[in-house]
């Protein structure tokens, strides 16, 4: 969490700013929103499990939000993801309570899940909830049939590396300083 004695307390408050004043046009908005999906897709069709129960949701419309923006997808029939119409009535709605980017990304490099706000129907939540929890993209796997299996391995070797050392970094800020105590 960024406080306001935080380092990264400006800088949240400058993307604040700005973030309220410019908004991108809805062209923009409907392209990001569209290769989000062509790479849900993609790590879902590495899951025949996940597909097998997004297929059951068929037509199920979920409404994913944080600040001021948002995203519809659908289930399809083929058990993979869609872009809902904006005048589509969600079945279940998820609204991240968060509203740092900050904390949002410390608390997904320390691996915990945002407090999100759920509202509709509760199966399509937990059907949700078991993606989240058991569905990843296998980078490596990905980057293997790019460059090959051993330039893959330690590429993701780094990364993982890279990746443990932001966790440390994140644990050791997030630690309240002992009062009283000399900083190291």
């Amino acid at each position: 969490m960024v406080t306001p004695s935080s380092p990264f307390a400006f800088v949240e408050s400058l993307f604040a700013r700005i973030g309220e004043r410019l908004q991108p046009p809805a062209w923009a908005v409907h392209e990001v929103q569209h290769r989000a999906v062509l790479f849900l897709n993609h790590v879902l069709q590495q899951e025949p499990e996940a597909q097998d129960r997004l297929a059951r949701q068929k037509g199920r419309v979920v409404l994913f939000r944080w600040r001021t923006m948002h995203m519809r997808l659908v289930a399809t029939p083929a058990g993979l993801l869609d872009l809902a119409p904006d005048a589509a009535l969600p079945d279940l709605t998820l609204t991240i309570a968060e509203t740092s980017p900050f904390a949002l990304a410390g608390a997904q490099l320390r691996g915990d899940k945002p407090k999100v706000e759920i509202e509709g129907d509760v199966q399509l939540a937990a059907e949700v909830n078991w993606l989240v929890d058991h569905v990843r993209w296998d980078v490596e796997d990905d980057l293997a049939r790019l460059i090959g299996d051993a330039p893959a391995h330690a590429v993701g070797s780094a990364a993982r590396k890279v990746a443990g050392a932001l966790r440390q970094f994140v644990d050791r800020a997030a630690r309240p300083r002992a009062s009283g105590g000399s900083a190291e």
